[in-house]
């Protein structure tokens, strides 16, 4: 398609470099508003962890601080006990193989999400593990229990969460089966073709976890960026910060680019542009709401929940173009 850009043309396309100053202003626009509506969504929302609220916030928390930016700690530590909290709630269902709302979905975010923050196993922990080994071992792989798109509809994101939760959570008792079922989700990984960006994020990302050769995936991802810099979530659509900023890094947290390679730089220059005044990015939803509205604090009306979602990878994409602080 015209506005797919090949590999071998990466080189023929003028690349402006991002500057550090240009990259820092606009972390520094965008952390106050992921900040402020985190604190606005545990109180709104007080007995549902979401990884558009409270997961994917930890991780550019985490990210922006490395690179010496100033954060909340307070409320960093505070997401991270909710998310703690939140699991420890549903132990005995994690337990009894019900798990919570949302599923293996849910369950490998959250823990996905404590391991971002440095958390170790304890009975907790052990008892969502558990509950990944034995849920839809049938299918080698994991699947979210519902379809909204982009951000919760690909078994590839699905099996990245639940793949990086149980390898770094699991006990010595559950070694062996955690072992199982990486192995045949490799096998998965390795013979499912992707069909979207968002699986093709995901599919490379995990692939990564099992430390699978990633090469052929990073190609498959790099291929279908867009003229502008940008990726788009399915092909009949525009650029969009979500899709960008997803790929930008997987790439990156793979090891398939490096932030000063020509694709990266491009992405880049895509998204301080989409960047708005306020220092959102706006993404238009695709999915059909069946929770009660709320409003979080985040610009965008309807469509807050996943423009906080790009936000987010937005924020950390940006960050990873910087040198960790010293």
């Amino acid at each position: 398609m015209k506005f797919f850009v090949p590999l071998f043309g990466f080189a023929l396309l003028s690349c402006a470099v991002a500057d550090e100053a240009s990259i820092r202003a606009a972390i520094g626009k965008s952390l106050p508003l992921l900040e402020r509506s985190s604190v606005i969504a545990i109180d709104e929302r007080s007995n549902c962890f979401t990884c558009h609220h409270t997961g994917l916030p930890v991780m550019t928390f985490i990210t922006a601080c490395e690179r010496g930016f100033k954060i909340d700690a307070g409320n960093l530590q505070t997401q991270l006990q909710f998310t703690a909290d939140f699991l420890a709630k549903g132990r005995a269902n994690y337990l009894q193989g019900k798990g919570q709302g949302g599923h293996a979905f849910t369950a490998g975010s959250a823990l996905w999400t404590l391991k971002l923050g440095g958390s170790k196993s304890d009975a907790n922990t052990e008892a969502v593990v558990e509950y990944l080994l034995g849920h839809q071992k049938e299918l080698g792989h994991w699947k979210p229990p519902s379809i909204r798109p982009p951000s919760e509809e690909s078994p590839f994101s699905a099996t990245f969460f639940a793949l990086e939760s149980i390898r770094h959570f699991s006990t010595t008792s559950q070694q062996d089966r955690t072992n199982a079922r990486i192995q045949h989700a490799r096998d998965w990984l390795l013979k499912t073709p992707a069909q979207n960006t968002e699986d093709r994020v995901f599919k490379l990302w995990a692939l990564h976890s099992v430390s699978a050769d990633t090469k052929s995936a990073s190609q498959d991802l790099l291929r279908t960026q867009r003229e502008d810099g940008g990726w788009a979530q399915l092909e009949n659509m525009t650029s969009d910060a979500y899709a960008t900023s997803t790929a930008l890094v997987a790439l990156h947290r793979t090891g398939s680019v490096a932030s000063d390679d020509p694709a990266f730089q491009r992405s880049l220059q895509w998204l301080l542009k989409a960047q708005l005044p306020d220092g959102s990015w706006h993404v238009v939803s695709r999915a059909k709401p069946f929770q009660k509205y709320f409003e979080s604090g985040y610009p965008h009306g309807k469509d807050q929940f996943i423009s906080i979602t790009a936000a987010c990878w937005a924020t950390t994409a940006l960050a990873l173009a910087l040198p960790v602080a010293q």
